[in-house]
């Protein structure tokens, strides 16, 4: 499906624009194929849908959102996205984090409609992606907003996370420090996650592999509460072992 994907944007890169009629022949598919993965592509910002088909948008993707870390290691975080998907079944009850890793499990819920959730979040961009999907329960988090990903926050937040009880969480992490357990950037973030703790039953952390070793500011739990850690194929042997050695399941996506 990804190198299918890969293909349509380069051929919309050669020639400027696509027909579903055209691309269904070429790859021996059908419409509804294709149509799906240009629907999926114009919701990542890679191309701009048409009638019948697609044109290319320009020579960068397009920007929907201010926060440059969402845009930082792109490709790995859809691919861990991807990965923790996996890990849902139909009808869950999840909550997903003000992360930008949980932004993109978000977009990638919204693209794929086989798996009804209820999805509590405090994030108002993972809010913005899922409002009025059709598969997606979704429950906003109220309280202080803030953040450079924009969040409720404080005690406010804090007490109406507690009122839910998930099977799983999806977080985002400042670091991974295996000495001393998972981390986050400020105290009111650290607040929110460790709610989360409470709520979920399992918690999945998405780190990218630059979110290993280390310093850390605000821890929020050992790594013992961690369920598992989804992380793409760059993460180091080094720190395979040390996850290995404190015992805590490391995912690697694409493996």
């Amino acid at each position: 499906m990804q190198e299918r994907r890969q293909l349509i944007l380069e051929k919309i890169k050669e020639r400027g624009s696509v027909r579903v009629a055209e691309l269904s022949r070429e790859f021996c598919c059908s419409e509804v194929t294709i149509r799906n993965d240009i629907k999926c592509l114009d919701g990542e910002g890679l191309l701009k849908r048409t009638h019948g088909g697609a044109v290319r948008i320009g020579k960068e993707p397009e920007r929907k959102y201010s926060a440059e870390s969402i845009y930082r290691h792109t490709d790995r975080k859809k691919s861990i996205a991807e990965c923790a998907y996996a890990f849902l079944e139909d009808r869950d009850t999840i909550i997903l984090d003000d992360a930008s890793s949980t932004f993109y499990l978000a977009a990638h819920i919204r693209q794929h409609p086989e798996k009804r959730l209820a999805i509590v979040t405090n994030s108002l961009l993972v809010g913005n992606e899922l409002a009025g999907t059709s598969h997606v329960e979704l429950y906003m988090v109220g309280g202080y907003v803030g953040g450079h990903l924009a969040a409720t926050m404080g005690d406010a937040a804090v007490r109406n996370i507690e009122q839910f009880c998930v099977d799983k969480a999806f977080i985002g992490v400042h670091g991974i420090n295996f000495d001393v357990g998972i981390t986050s950037i400020a105290t009111p973030q650290m607040q929110i996650k460790r709610a989360i703790f409470e709520a979920a039953k399992e918690v999945y952390v998405l780190a990218d592999s630059s979110k290993f070793g280390g310093g850390y500011l605000s821890v929020i739990c050992p790594m013992r509460d961690v369920h598992k850690i989804i992380t793409d194929h760059e993460v180091s042997a080094e720190n395979i072992k040390k996850a290995q050695e404190a015992r805590v399941p490391l995912v690697i996506a694409g493996r």
